[in-house]
């Protein structure tokens, strides 16, 4: 009888590419879930609390800013940020923590002139949903920030130019 020889080829293809890092940075997938994740977690809460206006706020002021925030944030990062020595040589936390305090400020000053300015001038009958952006947007805007940074950061750890 002929001998017969196991071909292991794939297997090993597709352990090395497994253990060899972090997955790249698909800034599509990231906003595809930055949509995603807060527009259903938000959307259970309101469906379950009995609160139709959280429902709508859910995909529209909290996901829809955090969609926007990490399209933003990941393309800039995508852009310019290897490049830029102190995005990848200090620890993870610290850009994290730097870009989404600033992030979250510029949100929360958008909130505010949303909220308190333009509905008044423009929508007569606005119900509800200005007073809503004060606080949705910079804690979309910071969740997604943070996110963001925080895995472009691991994904982009091992790729640093060398100093």
């Amino acid at each position: 009888m002929p001998k017969m020889e196991v071909d292991n080829r794939m297997g090993q293809g597709r352990s090395s590419a497994r253990n060899s890092g972090p997955p790249p940075f698909t800034l599509w997938r990231e906003v595809l879930v930055a949509y995603l994740a807060p527009a259903l977690m938000a959307g259970t809460g309101g469906l379950v609390g009995g609160q139709p206006d959280l429902v709508v706020a859910a995909c529209t002021s909290i996901a829809g800013t955090s969609a926007i925030v990490a399209a933003l944030v990941g393309g800039r990062l995508r852009r310019i940020g290897v490049r830029r020595t102190w995005l990848t040589s200090t620890p993870r936390v610290v850009p994290t923590l730097v870009l989404a305090t600033a992030v979250t400020a510029l949100a929360a000053l958008v909130g505010w002139f949303v909220a308190g300015h333009v509905p008044e001038r423009i929508i007569p009958h606005h119900g509800p949903w200005p007073d809503r952006l004060r606080l949705d947007l910079p804690l979309s805007a910071a969740l997604a920030t943070s996110i963001i940074t925080w895995r472009w950061r691991g994904a982009t750890r091992d790729r640093r130019p060398a100093a």
